[in-house]
């Protein structure tokens, strides 16, 4: 009996060994040794293809390839078993696109979908099932785009931080390391107790050398040599070794602050110095537009004494037409002012110029616009020396600029030195061309109204209405440059002197000259020239406002000024580089105020275009005085 029961345990035991074995064999190599009969029945059995409840026949089966089958990957299914038709749908179509996105994740090694004509039978079941439960696909698509739109955004994010930290470094990042380092070393240089170490202190300037030698002109990384980083590297050891022999802040502090104290008086010296060389740039005149007068009048002299005249002279004094008031002795900058304004006239044949300048560039300007007329317009150019009224009997200004002390003022280098602010010393306001625009109506006697133009700035649209407007009884049109704290009254007059504080107010806004309708009429009747000499008078020690005309003009058309539109006239170009790309495109007059004239190579190279457009480089005149853009 013992027996028995012993073989039983060990039968027993046999079988639980061995069964798992073979379990396992089977299952593992029955998929490569399968029998004909069992192929045909899996062809049988799917050979209908259930879908939603509707037995689907298969008419086309794909021959199955001989490699091994794959296990599905896993798909997660909804716990309730008891949903409808469409949610059964849904699970399969899902598990399907897993299959699919798994295929594809497998470097293409399953079979193509796209041809597979069990998928385009599912495809086409959806699509009728689609018309009929619409809500099935919607469902199935609320599903499925969620974790394409988290992956999608995953990704993009990952990219977009990226290009975050590349834009967050700046070009010159390594550039101001080699800079820091040349500040640190050179504070090492000049500590006691780095100083008596000759080894360091050798071996410090040599890197100071290296150093400066990688910068070099470099203003970005990628302009560095190679070699650059291994400087950076050298001289950051070499500091460390400073560091340990003198680890004392408060030197390093205090030799910083005097390095610091040190750089501001150069950059406060360089800038003066800049400025003095600005304002004489400023004050003299190129070689090619020295040049241009002297070969002009050579040409005037060898004319016929008949053909040295203007036609047209019966407008001159036509108050109907539309006159313009142009005083300047650069022939180039005036050819500009008139090309720009005739260019954008409609009615040239309307326009007439007047143009005053003086002795010494009386025959360059006349022959010059001999030889190019300004199309069917009127010109007419006067010498302003012919004007026998304008005398220093009649004008304030005129016995104020020849005294003594008024040239002293301007010539002695002393006062250079002693005076803040070097451009009203400027010889300029010296000439009385700069303000001939207080006698308009002395000089055009029979007018009513006249365009004010300087001759550095360019017309860029029509100015006719200008003639159109009604100015309210007001003698001057202009455009106000106040802002809320600049351009206002106390800029350019003296509020300490009681005279000035009693008679205007140190906040009323400014306004520019340069581009200005007058009417003459209101001129006469308000008398207003004599409100220029009397305050010009009180002014023959210049302590009610330095020189200049715009200080003058203000107080003479004070109460006396009609306010345009900002578009009408643009200021700044000539010494301010900001203004608004906006603001020129709309503006019909832009104005080159300043000392960085467009003619003048210190002039803002971005705005240069807009005045050099207006002349003719390719004249011989300008190629044989070598005048080029």
């Amino acid at each position: 009996m013992k027996i028995k029961l012993r073989k039983s345990v060990v039968f027993l035991l046999m079988v639980t060994v061995l069964a798992p074995i073979g379990l396992y064999t089977d299952n593992t190599l029955g998929s490569h040794f399968t029998s004909s009969s069992s192929r045909n029945e899996f062809l049988e059995d799917v050979s209908t293809f259930t879908f939603a409840g509707d037995v689907m026949p298969l008419n086309v089966l794909p021959q199955e390839s001989s490699t091994t089958l794959k296990e599905p990957p896993d798909v997660v299914f909804s716990e309730n078993s008891t949903k409808s038709t469409s949610d059964d749908t849904s699970s399969r179509i899902t598990r399907q696109l897993t299959e699919e996105s798994n295929s594809i994740g497998n470097g293409g090694k399953n079979q193509s979908l796209d041809g597979n004509p069990i998928r385009q039978v599912i495809d086409k079941a959806v699509a009728e099932k689609g018309e009929e439960n619409p809500m099935a696909i919607k469902g199935l698509s609320r599903k499925v785009e969620p974790q394409k739109l988290q992956r999608s955004s995953q990704i993009s994010g990952k990219t977009r931080t990226k290009k975050q930290n590349e834009q967050t470094v700046p070009s010159d990042a390594r550039i101001c390391q080699l800079k820091d380092q040349l500040i640190r070393a050179k504070i090492y240089l000049s500590l006691s107790s780095t100083r008596n170490n000759l080894h360091f202190i050798r071996e410090l300037r040599l890197r100071i050398k290296e150093v400066q030698r990688a910068l070099g002109d470099a203003t970005k990384d990628s302009e560095l040599p190679r070699n650059a980083l291994e400087r950076l590297k050298a001289m950051e050891q070499t500091l460390l070794k400073g560091k340990q022999m003198d680890n004392d802040c408060s030197s390093v502090i205090k030799k910083l602050r005097a390095m610091l104290h040190l750089s501001e008086e150069q950059l406060r010296a360089h800038k003066k110095h800049a400025l003095f060389l600005t304002q004489l740039t400023a004050k003299t005149i190129p070689k090619g537009l020295h040049c241009l007068p002297l070969r002009l009048t050579t040409e005037y002299f060898t004319l016929n004494s008949s053909k040295r005249d203007f036609l047209k002279n019966e407008n001159l004094d036509n108050p109907n037409l539309y006159h313009y008031a142009l005083f300047s002795d650069n022939v180039l900058a005036a050819a500009v002012v008139v090309n720009s304004t005739v260019t954008h006239t409609k009615d040239p044949l309307k326009h007439v110029f007047h143009v005053v300048t003086d002795k010494l560039n009386y025959a360059a300007m006349k022959m010059w616009f001999l030889a190019n007329p300004p199309g069917k317009a009127t010109i007419h150019v006067q010498n302003v020396d012919e004007f026998t009224w304008l005398n220093s009997s009649y004008s304030p200004v005129l016995r104020q600029l020849g005294s003594a002390s008024m040239i002293d003022y301007y010539f002695k280098n002393h006062r250079a030195e002693s005076d803040s602010n070097l451009k009203f010393r400027n010889p300029k306001y010296l000439s009385i061309m700069n303000h001939l625009r207080f006698y308009l109506p002395e000089i055009f006697p029979n007018l009513d109204k006249i365009l004010f133009l300087d001759d550095d700035v360019v017309v860029q649209k029509e100015l006719t209405g200008l003639w159109s407007l009604d100015l309210n009884g007001k003698v001057i049109g202009v455009v106000e440059t106040c802002g809320e704290s600049f351009h206002r009254f106390d800029r350019y007059l003296n509020f300490s002197n009681p005279l000035i504080s009693r008679s205007f107010s140190p906040r009323a806004c400014g306004w520019a000259f340069g581009m200005n309708i007058f009417d003459l009429d209101q001129w006469r009747k308000q008398n207003i020239t004599q409100v220029y000499h009397k305050w010009q008078n009180l002014n023959h020690d210049r302590l009610l406002w330095k020189l200049g005309t715009l200080p003058p003009g203000l107080i003479t058309f004070w109460n006396h000024t009609y306010a345009l539109e900002k578009s009408w006239h643009v200021l700044g170009l000539g010494y301010n580089a900001g203004v608004a790309q906006r603001d020129i495109d709309r503006a019909a007059v832009i104005h080159y105020n300043g000392n960085l004239k467009p003619w003048l190579e210190i002039g803002i190279p971005k705005f240069r275009s807009y005045w050099a457009k207006f002349v003719d480089y390719d004249h011989v005149y300008l190629r044989e005085c070598n005048i080029t853009p």
